[in-house]
């Protein structure tokens, strides 16, 4: 949701340093926008073992579409990293994602 919350070595390849380009990071980090969201009902999905997209990151898009007053539901995965896999997670997730498209959309 926020670029300088992600993996340096990733970002700074294609983006730079947030020193070298501040704007880049804020013209392209989706927290930043949560205001502009169309629509009513958002789903937000997190496996909280996750290396790779850290929680900070869910937290911080939380924040940002209270702020907004958008409506969004959440689903954690305890102990499942960034593919949400393992113990049916997988099964719960997809799930879950084909239920929320069919009853929102």
């Amino acid at each position: 949701t926020n670029w300088k919350w992600y993996d340096s070595a990733y970002t700074e390849r294609f983006m730079r340093t947030t020193k070298d380009n501040a704007k880049g990071y804020e013209d392209n980090s989706p927290v930043n926008f949560a205001n502009r969201l169309r629509g009513g009902n958002y789903l937000i999905c997190h496996g909280m073992a996750d290396d790779n997209v850290h929680w900070q990151q869910t937290t911080e898009m939380i924040n940002a579409l209270i702020k907004a007053n958008k409506q969004f539901e959440t689903y954690y995965y305890p102990n499942r990293n960034h593919g949400i896999y393992g113990k049916n997670a997988t099964r719960h997730l997809f799930t879950k994602l084909t239920d929320f498209v069919l009853e929102k959309l």
